[in-house]
């Protein structure tokens, strides 16, 4: 989450630095559209591994409510295992993706156009390792402590 914020400033210092480019010095720096915009992959798919983290993910918690203890933690462990699954395929597509252009650059960066899809690797195995964990609770009988307060 930490990183995620940290993006979010840092996203913002860039525009502040295209807009001060464009109307006080008139000459936009070219680069700063491109960056800003790998920046918001990498806050946003972060974000989304912190909210399974968290379990702010969308569910259905109003039926489990309803549900008996056992069957309820039944459906829990078939929601992580499901969600991992998904984290798993984020995993796999954005290897194949990443690999299918990393010779290719990203114009005003020179950096490969690989970067675009790195996001979605580290957020695809942040999300199954936060599955695994939420996972490992509901074996012992424990909650996942939530990572933001």
């Amino acid at each position: 989450m930490v990183a995620s914020v940290a993006g979010l400033l840092f996203i913002v210092v860039i525009v502040f630095w295209q807009v001060f480019g464009r109307y006080v010095l008139n000459s936009s720096p070219t680069w700063t559209e491109s960056l800003s915009l790998i920046i918001v992959l990498y806050v946003t798919l972060l974000g989304a591994a912190v909210g399974v983290r968290d379990a702010g993910h969308i569910g259905l918690e109003s039926l489990l409510v309803l549900a008996p203890d056992k069957l309820r933690q039944r459906i829990e462990f078939v929601i992580h295992a499901l969600v991992a699954l998904f984290g798993a395929a984020m995993v796999y597509n954005g290897l194949m993706l990443g690999e299918s252009v990393i010779s290719y650059k990203i114009p005003n960066l020179a950096l490969p156009e690989a970067v675009r899809y790195a996001p979605l690797v580290l957020s695809g195995l942040l999300i199954i390792s936060f599955s695994i964990e939420h996972i490992v609770a509901l074996i012992d009988g424990t909650e996942v402590e939530p990572s933001w307060h």
